[in-house]
């Protein structure tokens, strides 16, 4: 009877998203064990996710799905029990990013495999949001995500950049070959250090495995490329006191990063479980926080949309090489992985999620004659 009652509410939520249950539309559900709807009335985004990776249900437009499940806000209308509650006040009582807890995702995510990544990502690896402005391919936007990185930061031959979070060396590689530019750039991940360093040989270019908040030194550019996600809103002060501390009077920080439309004191249960431990997603009202009294907001630019088509390509390369992939990984690893970008993909086409990239100066300088689109 309990049962019964779970499954009438979970499909008369999913109705108001026009997603029905064993339906033949491409983002309706497939339940293949009933016990999914105690399951996501229970845990919601963390039971969703784990009843997937169990093969409980399946859909054929994961990324369909979830863009209307929130566009209809149905993880809203439906409260937790203990297990939410408990990761709450988890991440309210602890700093979950704490330098003890720094190297973590390094460990369990970046590090999962080169060859993982290197079949996924575009030809430079880079692991964040592409710009497909005037782009139709996943290099092209890269690249011009690249590009309008350097642009934003008025680049310039013999620059010294910091960046903050540098995964393989992708910007690094690129300021340094098409502007001259040296850069020391940082990461929590031991493979990335190894496969970047590689990458950018004969280049002035430095990576260290190393937290943020260990940097020293003076830069006439601050960046980050994706490291705001892990760092928590606990350390958003933190993480700007580095970056005014290492960046030159008259110089210029950048932050790219997804952010979130509401302030949240935690990161989605799912992801950090399995893709992204101890992430948590920035608000504006967050960053401007840490952000007051410290710098000159120049430029706040939102192209989260882009995301989504990023995404999609990441999921196309992913699947198209998953006969080579299946060696290594195994078929629930392959539904996880599905999940992850694909639900991801969602968040951004429902705009539940943004992505900004922000330029601060000091206060008293001149504005920069940068070009910020």
């Amino acid at each position: 009877m309990a049962m019964q009652k779970s499954e009438t509410i979970v499909r008369e939520l999913l109705d108001l998203a026009g997603i029905r249950v064993n339906g033949k539309n491409p983002w309706d559900i497939q339940v293949h064990d009933p016990r999914l709807y105690d399951r996501v009335l229970q845990e919601i985004h963390l039971g969703l996710g784990e009843a997937y990776m169990d093969g409980w249900w399946d859909c054929e437009a994961i990324d369909e799905f979830v863009t209307r499940a929130l566009r209809a806000d149905l993880d809203v209308r439906v409260k937790g029990n203990w297990k939410i509650l408990f990761h709450v006040v988890k991440a309210r009582l602890l700093n979950l990013q704490a330098s003890s807890k720094a190297f973590e995702v390094g460990e369990r995510h970046y590090d999962l495999g080169n060859d993982l990544y290197c079949a996924m990502l575009d030809k430079r690896l880079n692991y964040t949001c592409g710009y497909w402005k005037n782009a139709t391919t996943l290099d092209e936007a890269q690249e011009a995500k690249l590009e309008l990185v350097c642009k934003k930061i008025g680049l310039k031959p013999g620059m010294r950049v910091l960046e903050l979070g540098c995964g393989w060396g992708s910007f690094a590689k690129y300021a340094a070959e098409k502007y001259g530019a040296h850069v020391l750039g940082v990461t929590v991940s031991r493979e990335q250090v190894l496969l970047g360093m590689e990458l950018c040989q004969g280049l002035p270019v430095e990576l260290r495995l190393q937290d943020y908040r260990d940097v020293e030194g003076k830069y006439d550019a601050v960046i980050s490329i994706g490291i705001m996600e892990h760092v928590g809103y606990k350390n958003y002060h933190t993480y700007m006191q580095v970056v005014d501390r290492c960046f030159k009077d008259d110089g210029i920080a950048f932050v790219h990063t997804i952010g979130g439309n509401e302030s949240t004191s935690i990161g989605d249960a799912w992801s950090n479980k399995y893709i992204f431990p101890n992430g948590m997603i920035p608000s504006i009202a967050q960053l401007g926080a840490a952000m007051e009294r410290r710098f000159v907001m120049e430029d706040w630019h939102n192209f989260g949309p882009d995301y989504d088509k990023t995404l999609m390509a990441w999921y196309a390369n992913f699947e198209k090489a998953w006969p080579n992939l299946n060696r290594k990984y195994d078929e629930r690893f392959r539904r996880m992985w599905r999940y992850y970008l694909l639900s991801c993909a969602g968040g951004f086409r429902s705009r539940r999620l943004q992505l900004w990239q922000i330029v601060m100066t000091r206060p008293g300088t001149p504005q920069p004659d940068c070009r910020f689109s």
